[in-house]
């Protein structure tokens, strides 16, 4: 499927295509799984080349469930606001004091 075809199912220019192929701009959650729907792909396509890529039956340290709450997160109404919020902040300091800040209201609410 050419740029300019896939720009056009997704309502965006193919100019927007090659940025985000060149990494100049950033995929959001939904348009990624939009661009999976589109391409009739699943969205774990666009990450199996990915650096420390792990087979998909081996957890490592983490817990069995980790990848699936963050599929749920991201599925759910709150999980796509945040993201989509997140991602428009350019600053990276911002985005790291976000970060804490929700560390830390994490952390509180653990401790209560």
């Amino acid at each position: 499927m050419s740029q300019e075809k896939l720009g056009e199912s997704l309502g965006i220019t193919f100019q927007q295509i090659q940025k985000y192929e060149k990494g100049t701009n950033r995929v959001g959650a939904s348009r990624l799984q939009n661009i999976s729907n589109i391409l009739t792909v699943p969205v774990s396509f666009f990450f199996e080349d990915a650096p420390g890529e792990q087979p998909a039956n081996s957890t490592g340290m983490a817990e069995a469930s980790s990848s699936n709450y963050v599929v749920d997160f991201l599925s759910s109404s709150e999980g796509l606001q945040l993201n989509r919020a997140f991602v428009k902040i350019a600053d990276p300091k911002v985005r790291r004091k976000i970060v804490d800040l929700v560390k830390a209201l994490a952390a509180e609410a653990d401790s209560e």
